[in-house]
Formats: C-alpha cells, structure tokens, sequence
C-alpha cells in the first residue's frame, strides 16, 4: 500500500471546527478578608503599627481600589510561624515556595474537580493540561503535583507557565485554542491556580509600589475544559475561542517589573499603566473585530483584566465601552480582588452565569461577539476574541 501524503496525515490530526470553552469552574480559599479591615490586620501581622501616616496613606489607597473582599492563604497563624514573610526585606524565599507547593496544586484541584463534573464526561478524556502560576516553582511542577492529585492519565501531555503575570489567563487560553484545534478530539483542562505567596511583604516608606500590591491582589483557582467539535449530545459549549493574539506595546519594558529576590517577588509599576493601556488599546481592538466585520463597540460583551480600577476607565474612552459593559469585570474586582492570571477566567465564568440567571439570549450577555484582554508585564496584552453561544443550548443540556 502506497504511503499517505505527509500532508493528508498533519490534515487528518486535526480538528473541523474552533476550539470551544466546554466548562468553567472557580475555587478560592476559605479564608478572606473585607477590604475595610485589611489595613489593620496588615499593619498588625507586619509589625508595622507605629509607622501610623503610612497606614493611613495604605487605608486611602485600599478605598480606591474599588476592592470589597479578598481571599488569601495566608492567614495571621501562617505568618505568625514565618515572620520573615511579613518583613519588607527579609530571606524568605524557600518558605514562600513551600507554601505554594502546599496550596497551589490543591486549589486548582478544587477547580478542576468543578469544572470536570460540569463537563460531565471522565477525566480519561482530558489529553492534555495547561497549568499557570506565579506562585511557586518546584521540580516537577505543580502541573505534575495536579495530574497525580486528579488522578489523570499519566500519557496526558503537559504544559507548565510560571510566573507570566496577570496577563497569562489569555496565554493559557491561546495555548489551549492551538492544543485543541491541532488535535482532533484533545481536550484541554487549563488551570490557574494563583496566590499572593512571593509577593507579600511588609511596608516600606520608600517603595510605594509594593504597597499599592498589598490593596489589589488575592488568590483564586479557575479551570476550563477546552475542546474543539464538541458532541452537543453529551457537551455544552459556552464561548467558541475565534482568534488570539499577544502584543508587546511599544517603549513599554519598564512598565511593570518584578525582580524575583531571596526576599520574594518585588514589584516595580514606574510608568503610567492605564495612559499606556488607552494610547494603545483601540489598534488591538481593531485588529481582534476585524474579521467580525463589528463597527458598534458597544454592542460586544467585555472579559478586561481590571488589574487597577483605571484601567477600565482608558478602556472605555478607547473602546469605548461603557461601565454597563463592564459591569461583570467591575463584580469581579470588587469581590475578589486581583487574583493575577486567574482573573479573567473568573470574570468569563461569571459573565456566562450572569447571562443565564437573567435570561439573556446569549453567553455574552446577549451579544454574539466578545474581546476579552489580559494585561501584564512586558507590557504584554493577550487579546482572544469569543463567540457566545444561546444560553438556550445550556438550558436544554
């Protein structure tokens, strides 16, 4: 028998269709904190108490985050039993990797075991596996620790990101999209589990930055199953992933640096965030809806990292999209925190939930077209642009 064209094979190894969000799923620790109480147990835990006017200073910038709850691992036992985590500059390096490799394949078990029962099928399927943190890195990673934890195939093909920031929620999406769409019949289970283990650190009245760290970010674990051709008769798509794209923006190296020290990750935001985010937004915006032939910004839905609360602003005079629009990004925040990469996988999940509680016709709130952005160091935006499906399809299933 005559070989097969090479061509026909690499043809044949590949899906028909888009690759397609098939489940969500959240998971946050027990413990959390109302952003109003936060200043205090700060200050107290640090053993900061008497720098009084920079406290107050920490209680201004909290309010501003537009922040009202925050989940963390860490708890006052936990740096009660490692002081040197609380210290603005102490070695702490080992301790912070440690409590990761404790907490961060656990808490993306806990997404993953939601998302694998929304999917309904048998975690036999799951052919591959992306897991993204910035939280700790160990040898074998914490996509090794979650593949014995879920108890998957041990053929399953992994793939690790570490420390990519809170742009990675749309680095893991892209990978997933090339993963299921090169691969007939893969299914992706894509985790980030993230926690603000490297970069806690005590007050400095010198390096503001770190503080404003200390009133934005929070910890959370979100999961998806993505795969391509769904089988609508066991399955139930929920966003189809059209394209996706990463842009570094220009004269932008500068604009948020973490150095990863013995004394953990500390963080470096010298540049204007939300300038260089509205100064460049409306080109990427362009390219990403292009295709869809979409000419009324205001009639797509909105999955925005919201990093800062500024950032939303820019967005919507670069967009524009009103604060309607952001409406799900800005629950998010608000209840969450900044939970890095995790984010915008909480904000997709609670867009979809949202728009079926309240009946709309659509995934996206009603619309068909959706953008969702993700930002980070570098400075990076990951642009993946989504196609809804009829919240119909999820009533019947």
């Amino acid at each position: 028998m005559a070989a097969q064209p090479v061509e026909w094979v690499r043809n044949a190894e590949r899906a028909a269709g888009p690759a397609t969000v098939l489940a969500i799923a959240t998971a946050n620790p027990s413990n959390f904190f109302l952003q109003s109480d936060f200043p205090d147990f700060y200050f107290r835990v640090t053993r900061s108490d008497h720098m009084s006017d920079l406290k107050e200073k920490f209680k201004r910038i909290c309010k501003k985050t537009t922040v009202r709850k925050r989940h963390m691992i860490l708890t006052e036992e936990i740096l009660n039993k490692n002081p040197a985590i609380a210290d603005y500059w102490s070695p702490s390096l080992a301790a912070r990797h440690d409590l990761g490799l404790a907490n961060i394949p656990q808490l993306g078990k806990e997404a993953a075991d939601k998302a694998i029962k929304e999917w309904g099928q048998p975690k036999s399927k799951i052919t591959h596996l992306v897991f993204c943190t910035s939280a700790a890195v160990h040898m074998p990673g914490a996509d090794y620790q979650l593949t014995m934890l879920l108890g998957l195939n041990p053929s399953i093909s992994r793939l690790m990101l570490h420390n990519l920031g809170c742009y990675a929620g749309g680095t893991a999406l892209r990978v997933a999209k090339d993963l299921a769409e090169n691969n007939g019949g893969a299914r992706v289970l894509v985790v980030c589990s993230e926690a603000n283990l490297l970069n806690f650190r005590g007050p400095s009245e010198t390096h503001i930055d770190a503080l404003i760290t200390q009133s934005l970010f929070a910890d959370g674990a979100a999961a998806l199953i993505v795969g391509s051709d769904p089988d609508l008769q066991t399955e139930s798509p929920l966003y189809e992933l059209i394209s996706a794209s990463q842009r570094i923006l220009p004269e932008s190296e500068d604009a948020i640096v973490g150095r990863l020290t013995e004394a953990g990750l500390v963080p470096y935001l010298p540049k204007d965030i939300p300038k260089l985010v509205s100064t460049n937004i409306r080109s990427i915006l362009e390219d990403a809806l292009a295709p869809t032939g979409v000419q009324d910004w205001n009639s797509i839905f909105w999955i925005i990292h919201p990093g800062m609360p500024a950032i939303l602003g820019p967005n919507r005079e670069a967009a524009p999209a009103r604060s309607k629009e952001t409406q799900t990004t800005r629950h998010v925040l608000s209840e969450f925190g900044n939970m890095f990469s995790a984010t915008v996988l909480f904000i997709l999940d609670q867009m979809r939930k949202g728009a079926v509680a309240e009946g709309k016709s659509t995934t996206g709130e009603g619309c068909e077209w959706g953008v969702l952005l993700s930002f980070g160091p570098g400075f990076t935006v990951e642009t993946v642009l989504l196609r809804s499906v009829t919240t119909a399809t999820l009533t019947d299933a």
